[in-house]
């Protein structure tokens, strides 16, 4: 598969007494058409933050930039919204499929565990997590509960309507049906982790801010699952060797980065 990566950031946030995070997205060009990985927050966010986000507004404190928008971005880019077909979901929560409304015409695909755990879940926890999901017109979704294929050590799906070379792989902990999304590069692949870690040294080493920690602490629904995840991303690609590059959806460095184009194609 021939692609080309534009890395997004769909919404810049500044919770208080930590440093600034953003929403990474990727909008990626196939030979079949284009695909977001995630989609940020939307214009219905930015038009109803209180209705769409309830009390996440005030913690996560979000800029509400109609340019940072997604379906803005694509514009930009010289395509239509229509042109985005599929919108693959590391998972669910508000600050990663806000911006679906603004693609009525797109398929989401998306793990069958978190569909499930997003239509079913009880507490208000699950209610402020999923409420643009739970609020929204119901997308055409695609979901996978089998992952046949061996990547790096990691079980995976290709999304066979999509392209085979693209993959969906379980990455479970934030949310119980969380994944991350391969995609091949040409010389290496992305593998966009979501929610997996929040900060580069939670799997590279090094120090992880304070409230980062706490972060990622108290939005990950099995704890346990979620260290888990993230050493097995540590153990298999901290050391480079496999040229596979990381990605998560809020660390504003690794964002820089691959949008200057120094990572993921």
């Amino acid at each position: 598969m021939t692609v080309r990566v534009h890395h997004l950031n769909c919404g810049t946030m500044r919770p208080p007494g930590t440093v600034p995070m953003v929403c990474h997205v990727l909008l990626v060009e196939t030979n079949a058409g284009l695909v977001l990985v995630d989609t940020g927050l939307g214009t219905a966010d930015i038009a109803h933050p209180n209705a769409r986000l309830g009390a996440s507004a005030p913690v996560i404190r979000p800029a509400f930039d109609d340019a940072e928008t997604a379906v803005a971005q694509v514009r930009a880019l010289g395509y239509s919204p229509a042109d985005v077909t599929h919108i693959v979901a590391t998972h669910l929560d508000s600050d990663h499929t806000g911006g679906i409304d603004d693609f009525p015409g797109a398929k989401v695909h998306v793990t069958t565990t978190e569909y499930r755990s997003a239509g079913l879940a009880s507490g208000p926890a699950a209610a402020l997590r999923y409420r643009p999901w739970r609020s929204s017109p119901a997308p055409a979704t695609v979901t996978y509960d089998r992952f046949p294929v061996d990547w790096f050590g990691f079980p995976s799906a290709p999304l066979s309507a999509i392209d085979e070379d693209l993959l969906l792989v379980p990455l479970p902990g934030h949310t119980p049906g969380h994944a991350g999304v391969a995609v091949p590069t040409g010389d290496g692949w992305l593998l966009h982790c979501g929610d997996a870690f929040y900060h580069r040294a939670a799997v590279f080493g090094g120090h992880v801010p304070a409230t980062l920690r706490l972060g990622q602490f108290v939005t990950a629904t099995r704890r346990r699952e979620a260290r888990a995840t993230r050493d097995r991303l540590a153990e298999a690609f901290s050391d480079g060797a496999s040229n596979v590059t990381l990605v998560c959806a809020h660390d504003p460095v690794m964002y820089a980065d691959a949008a200057r184009g120094s990572i993921g194609g």
